[in-house]
């Protein structure tokens, strides 16, 4: 059975999520992953991102979802709330629902930390998350018993 794969990604900072993205269905696809198997949903930014996830494990019934943002510092307490709202609302949603939610939302002090990490000398934190997914589906699988 081919698993669904479900991923919600924030417009924004859209220039960094977008190579999240790329990155990740990069992955996903040379893990024999189609695009048939996957969903893409965007959302406004990162604090949508949980309500989003719950939403499509709910209607959608994923393997898994994996979750692409950026959260970057700014001059204002701003960052510190919705990098720990989403962190939480993430894990509430993987716990109350038993459906893996990779964190793939990037909390960087600038846009060039952010970059480095999204395709830059840093690596890909979406290719990452989705490495992260497809070991999830493994080892959930068997843990259940399920073949």
């Amino acid at each position: 059975m081919t698993p669904k794969i479900g991923i919600v990604a924030s417009r924004f900072n859209e220039m960094v999520t977008h190579r999240l993205l790329k990155g990740a269905l990069a992955t996903l696809r040379r893990h024999g992953i189609n695009g048939k198997q996957v969903e893409v949903v965007w959302v406004p930014g990162a604090f949508e991102i949980p309500l989003a996830a719950q939403h499509m494990i709910r209607h959608r019934k994923p393997a898994v979802v994996i979750c692409l943002g950026a959260v970057i510092r700014g001059e204002t307490p701003h960052f510190e709330y919705i990098s720990q709202a989403v962190s939480q609302g993430m894990m509430r949603v993987a716990l109350d629902t038993g459906v893996p939610v990779i964190f793939g939302v990037l909390t960087t002090n600038t846009v060039r930390q952010a970059m480095a990490r999204a395709g830059g000398k840093m690596g890909n934190r979406g290719a990452d998350a989705a490495l992260t997914a497809l070991t999830m589906i493994q080892l959930l699988t068997r843990v259940s018993g399920n073949k």
